[in-house]
């Protein structure tokens, strides 16, 4: 059995989703690992790991507004640190996690046809993201 970890780092243009499939797919294949699972972690608290669908853009704006429904910004909040938009951005990292785990079959991760692996920015201002990365198999 081996294993593998890295950092990737990625910068957000603000709220809103960033497909990150590309680069973890090519880090996994690097590795030359053709059996096992990559695990990814979010290193924030105001931004989450998602997968969903790369086709349409229409699914990211839904899910984007389906979130601020969920969780508006307003005076709800208690917490509200770093603006208005810090405590939505929170529970919107709680709702969509900051895990992922995937299985490597064959050398690549095993996605289906339309699925993409998404980093989701909950914050209004652009910010540098940080995910880790463990790749374990053989």
């Amino acid at each position: 059995m081996r294993q593998s970890v890295t950092r990737l780092q990625f910068r957000t243009p603000g709220r809103g989703l960033t497909e990150i499939t590309r680069d973890v797919a090519a880090w996994v294949a690097e590795n030359g690992i053709r059996t096992g699972l990559v695990t990814l972690h979010c290193l924030h608290t105001s931004a989450s790991l998602l997968i969903t669908e790369n086709a349409s853009s229409a699914v990211w704006r839904d899910l984007e507004a389906w979130l601020d429904r969920v969780a508006p910004e307003g005076g709800y909040y208690a917490h509200d640190d770093e603006g208005p938009d810090d405590m939505p951005a929170h529970l919107k990292s709680v709702l969509t996690g900051v895990n992922l785990s995937i299985p490597v079959i064959g050398g690549r991760m095993a996605l289906g046809t339309w699925q993409g692996i998404f980093l989701a920015e909950h914050r209004r201002a652009p910010h540098r993201r940080e995910v880790a990365l463990h790749l374990l198999g053989e």
